[in-house]
C-alpha cells in the first residue's frame, strides 16, 4: 500500500545519476493490491480481469490476494489501521461488515463517485444500504445471492398445484404437499435470515434507529406478523423447531427425496445433485412469494461490496479498480461465472437464462440487509432471535417472548 512510484522524483539533473535512470513509464508504474476472499471468482474470471484491466491501464498493476473468510475481520482492521505497510489498496468484505470499517473512519468516501459515475439509484438495496456509514457511501456493491423456493417439480405435478404466487397461496400450496411420508416444506425453527424476510414483508424491523440509539424491534406488531406467518409456514413439515438450517444440512434432508420445498439459495442444489442425482431434472425454483401477486417477498439479501482503505497512497488507481469490477461488464461477467445476482436490478437479464438464478434476480429486488450497525454482529454471535423463535414454536407466547428477545438486542446494541 506504501508503494506509489518504483523511483524517487528526482528534482534537478544532476540528482540523475544517484536516482538512476529510467523510462517515463517506468517511472510512473504503481502497483494496485486486492483483496478478494476465497471462491468469490474463479481464477479464470481473475486472470482475464487482470490481463484486460493492466492493458487498459498501462502505468497500472494489479496484485490480487486471495483471503479466507476466517479472520478476516481482525485482518482487516489491521490493515485500516495501516499496521502492513504492503497492505491492500482495495478490500472485498460482507455487505453487513461495512459499517464496522466505517465507524473508525478507515474507509474512503466514495459517495461522489456512486452518484455521479456509478449509478447508485439502481443498485441493489440489500446491498447499497448496508455500505453506507450516516449519509456516506463507503460499500460498492459487488455481487449478491440470496433465497429463494428450491422445490420438486414432480411431487407439485402430482399434488396439482403450481408455484404459488402470494404467501397466502404458498400456505395453501404447502398444505396440499404435506401428505404422508412427504414434508411439504423442510423450514428449521431457528432459520433466522428467512423469518427476517417475513418481518420486513410486513414491514416490521430486527431493530430500529432513533437519534443514534438502537432498539431491537422483534415486538412490533409487524415483526409478530412476520413471525405468525413463518409458525404457520414450518408446521406444514418436519424440520427441527430447536436447531437451524444447517443442523442438519438442510441439502442433505432435501437430497432423502421427501421434501417438496426449501428456502435456500440455487447455489446449494449443487450439493444436493451431488447427493441424489436422480434429482436433477426434477428441481425447479421460485422467488419467496410475497403478499401480493406480482411482488416477490422481501428477502435477506448476502453477498460482498468493494471498499478503499482511507490510508491508501494509490487512491486513483483503487478507484479505478472499483469502477471496473462493480461495472456493467465485469459484474454481469461474474454473476454468469459464480452464479451471482449482478449488483444492479438494470442488469437482471443477464442471468434470466437460468431458472435459479432468474428466480433469485427477481428476489433480490426486495432484498435487505441486517440492521447498519457494527453492534449487529454481537447480536449474531450471541442471537436472541433463534432462542425466540424456538420458543414461540414450541408453544410460549409469541408476545412476551418478542418482548423479551427485543430486550437482549437493545442491551446487546447499547454495549459500549
Amino acid at each position: 500500500m506504501r508503494r506509489r512510484l518504483l523511483a524517487l522524483v528526482c528534482v534537478s539533473a544532476s540528482l540523475l545519476t544517484g536516482c538512476g535512470v529510467m523510462s517515463d513509464s517506468a517511472a510512473e508504474r504503481r502497483t494496485v493490491t486486492v483483496w478478494l476472499m476465497q471462491h468469490s471468482a474463479s481464477q479464470d474470471f481473475l486472470d482475464l480481469f487482470t490481463e484486460e484491466f493492466e492493458r487498459e491501464h498501462e502505468t497500472l498493476d494489479l496484485d490480487i490476494r486471495i483471503q479466507e473468510w476466517t479472520g478476516i475481520g481482525e485482518k482487516v482492521q489491521q490493515a485500516l489501521r495501516g499496521d502492513d505497510p504492503d497492505g491492500p489498496d482495495v478490500i472485498e468484505v460482507g455487505n453487513t461488515q461495512v459499517s464496522a470499517y466505517a465507524e473508525g473512519d478507515g474507509l474512503l468516501d466514495l459517495t461522489l463517485e456512486s452518484m455521479r459515475d456509478w449509478g447508485r439509484d439502481d443498485w441493489l438495496p440489500g446491498l447499497a444500504e448496508p455500505g453506507r456509514w450516516g449519509s456516506q457511501q463507503y460499500g460498492i456493491p459487488w455481487y449478491a445471492a440470496n433465497r429463494v423456493v428450491v422445490y420438486r417439480k414432480d411431487l407439485f405435478r402430482a399434488a396439482g398445484v403450481t408455484p404459488p404466487k402470494t404467501r397466502d397461496e404458498w400456505l395453501e400450496t404447502t398444505e396440499r404437499l404435506d401428505t404422508g411420508d412427504t414434508q411439504g416444506i423442510y423450514l428449521a425453527g431457528q432459520d433466522w435470515y428467512t423469518l427476517a424476510g417475513f418481518i420486513w414483508e410486513e414491514g416490521g424491523e430486527l431493530a430500529t434507529e432513533r437519534d443514534g440509539v438502537w432498539r431491537g424491534a422483534l415486538d412490533s406488531e409487524a415483526a409478530l406478523r412476520g413471525m405468525d406467518f413463518y409458525r404457520r409456514l414450518q408446521r406444514l413439515g418436519d424440520g427441527p423447531v430447536d436447531a437451524d438450517e444447517e443442523h442438519p444440512p438442510q441439502a442433505g434432508v432435501f437430497a432423502e427425496g421427501r421434501v417438496a420445498q426449501i428456502v435456500a439459495v440455487p447455489g446449494l442444489v449443487r450439493a444436493i445433485v451431488q447427493q441424489n442425482p436422480g434429482l436433477e431434472d426434477k428441481i425447479g425454483y421460485f422467488p419467496v412469494p410475497g403478499k401480493e401477486a406480482g411482488r416477490p417477498g422481501a428477502v435477506f439479501t448476502g453477498g460482498s461490496d468493494l471498499v478503499v482503505p482511507a490510508g491508501t497512497d494509490a487512491e486513483d488507481a483503487a478507484v479505478e479498480v472499483v469502477a471496473a469490477l462493480t461495472g456493467a461488464r465485469w459484474n454481469t461477467d461474474l454473476a454468469r461465472t459464480m452464479n451471482y445476482v449482478p449488483n444492479k436490478a438494470s442488469l437482471a437479464g443477464s442471468v434470466a437464462g437460468e431458472e435459479g438464478l432468474r428466480a433469485m434476480a427477481a428476489g433480490a429486488a426486495r432484498g435487505r440487509a441486517t440492521p447498519a450497525t457494527p453492534r449487529w454482529s454481537a447480536v449474531e454471535a450471541d442471537n436472541p432471535i433463534k432462542e425466540y423463535m424456538t420458543r414461540v414454536l414450541t408453544g410460549a407466547d409469541p408476545g412476551k417472548e418478542a418482548e423479551r428477545a427485543a430486550r437482549r438486542i437493545t442491551e446487546t446494541l447499547a454495549f459500549d
